[in-house]
Order: structure tokens, then sequence, then C-alpha cells
């Protein structure tokens, strides 16, 4: 049996679908609703970011329904940006209620989706 390695075991996440969180550095919070292992976004993308705040590539990336003080928006955020947002405030991105049911423990339950 193969051992793990060391980058395997960074790829766990931290953070779970419907947990809300905060950005470490930019005053914007969110909730989760995807989950990447590692970056999966543009090289343009990536290096539009500032290099001195430049996420490493070989960790969780999270898509957020984010908001700031004036706007709701998607994000994609490293997991060595984010925070817990424990304050209990419900994210008001108009796209939530299409995914999440209650919010309970700074958590969304997920809304269970019936195939066709």
């Amino acid at each position: 049996m193969a051992r793990p390695t060391a980058c395997s075991v960074n790829r766990e996440a931290k953070f779970r679908i419907g947990q809300l969180v905060r950005h470490r550095i930019f005053p914007f919070r969110g909730v989760i609703f995807d989950v990447d292992p590692e970056f999966n976004n543009s090289e343009q993308w990536y290096q539009s970011i500032p290099a001195e705040i430049r996420p490493r590539k070989d960790q969780p990336f999270y898509h957020l329904l984010a908001e700031n003080e004036e706007t709701h928006y998607e994000a994609y955020v490293s997991e060595q940006n984010l925070l817990p947002d424990e304050s209990g405030e419900p994210i008001g991105h108009p796209q939530v209620n299409a995914l999440f049911g209650k919010l309970h423990d700074n958590k969304y339950e997920l809304l269970k989706r019936h195939a066709h």
C-alpha cells in the first residue's frame, strides 16, 4: 500500500461546502459552494494576483458566493487565505437560497437535488 505524499495530505479540504468563511486579507465573506483539491483556474488569473500575496497552487481552492459592503459576487480563494466566519450572520448573495437551506452554527444546509 502506497503511503500518502505530503502533496496529497495537503489536498484534504479544511473547509466544507455550506460553511461560512471570510478572507484573511480582504474585507469580504462568503459561503463555500464548491471545492477544487488544488488550483484549477487560468494562469492569467493566477498571475494577476500580486506576487507578494500570490497563494501556492498545491492546496484546496474554494468557490464562494461572496459579499462585501458594496456588492455580491463569486470568488475563488485559496485555503491559506480563508478563515472561519463565526459571525452567525447569513450571506445576502441572491444565489444562496438556490443552493442552500437553513443556516445553523455558521454552516448552511445543502439542498437535496432530485434527479429527473
